[in-house]
């Protein structure tokens, strides 16, 4: 398969999206939403929080029952702590009713449970790109921890950016205020040595003097060729944070805006490194408060406003690229949906005074997430 056409199925000649206005003309007062897949390693917790799958300000209002043979239900989540006698593959079903038990919506999904020595022996390379929620580098140490316990493969993680709250062979490529745009196209020609004023480590001048995205020459310059075996992209706050939220077409089209970069940033990724998995992250749920929004924004943006955003943009990202039948099997079973919009407590997971950054404890449950997906593909 030749390398322009692999970029013409990711950058529009071949959609992974399904008929996004067939979705939109039956509308769903709760928009129940699942992944097709979920993951979980023996010994390690795993959950989904009610107010992460509806769109509610009231998700306390509704029953949620669930289905499945493992895991227990409590006040606001399902947990589970899987032990070595869950390790396969089991169907969850989440029912939401309301106040009188009347059912109103139903989802499924698949919990996928691996072993804790899972992919023991092996070696993998990982890079990871973001926005200020991985520049705060704690998600990507809490990563770091849990494979530095025994039962797990060799690594390195690839990146360029080190903060002084970096772990041990923690690095990565994220920003505060990034986008998917600005790893396509920012350059700056007078960089001052900071994260604030540099160009995406993936644009370079060209032979023409023109600024030009080029992932494999950031390999080749960076890391002498070397490439990664996975590449982990949370990114979409910025993106679509200032959309306006009582639009719905609006909402959309500032999606479209950034699944066309996206497109654009993930077809150079296959170019370079053609046998990395590309896992793209489901971009976090907001703060449960009002408060931390207050704090942030002083009322120019509210709770509920971005949580709708974000719901939407939950749905598109998992049509976009958990739906990948129409695609050849060489590309898609390089693109996978890491949901780390499921295991974060809204309320717990966050300080009273910030809207969509977590605390302490919601960053090691994003780190868990993705280190759980991780040890499944390892699997």
């Amino acid at each position: 398969m030749s390398t322009r056409f692999l970029l013409a199925l990711l950058v529009g000649a071949v959609s992974f999206e399904p008929d996004l206005q067939a979705a939109a003309a039956e509308p769903s007062a709760l928009r129940l939403t699942l992944p097709a897949e979920m993951y979980a390693v023996v010994g390690v917790e795993m959950n989904v929080y009610f107010d992460n799958v509806v769109l509610t300000q009231t998700p306390e209002k509704f029953s949620f029952k669930f289905g499945c043979d493992v895991g227990t239900v409590e006040a606001r989540r399902w947990r589970v702590l899987p032990t070595a006698r869950d390790v396969g593959r089991h169907k969850l079903t989440v029912t939401v009713s309301d106040s009188a038990g009347k059912e109103l919506e139903q989802a499924t999904s698949i919990l996928n449970v691996v072993p804790a020595d899972a992919g023991v022996g092996r070696k993998v390379n990982i890079l990871i790109v973001g926005d200020s929620l991985t520049h705060a580098t704690a998600w990507p140490n809490e990563v770091a921890r849990l494979l530095g316990n025994d039962g797990n493969p060799q690594w390195r993680m690839l990146g360029t950016h080190r903060p002084s709250s970096a772990a041990k062979g923690v690095a990565h490529e994220g920003y505060g205020g990034w986008t998917w745009q600005r790893f396509v196209s920012k350059y700056e020609p007078e960089p001052d040595g900071t994260y604030r004023k540099r160009s995406s480590p993936f644009v370079f001048l060209g032979e023409d003097d023109k600024p030009k995205l080029d992932v494999a020459r950031y390999f080749d310059e960076h890391f002498d060729g070397e490439r990664p075996d996975v590449v982990f992209f949370l990114l979409g706050i910025n993106d679509c944070f200032g959309a306006n939220p009582e639009d719905s077409e609006a909402i959309d089209a500032r999606i479209d805006l950034m699944m066309n970069q996206a497109d654009l940033l993930l077809a150079d990724f296959r170019k370079a490194a053609p046998d990395a998995d590309l896992a793209i992250c489901v971009t976090t749920p907001p703060n449960a408060r009002e408060s931390g929004f207050e704090a942030n924004y002083k009322g120019r943006y509210h709770r509920w406003g971005w949580k709708r955003i974000q719901h939407r943009l939950v749905e598109r990202l998992l049509a976009k690229f958990e739906r990948k039948s129409d695609v050849p099997s060489d590309v898609a079973q390089h693109f996978f949906v890491v949901p780390t919009q499921l295991n974060i407590d809204p309320v717990d997971g966050y300080p009273e005074n910030n809207g969509v950054h977590p605390n302490g404890f919601g960053y090691r449950q994003i780190g868990v997430s993705v280190y759980s997906w991780l040890k499944w593909r390892l699997n």
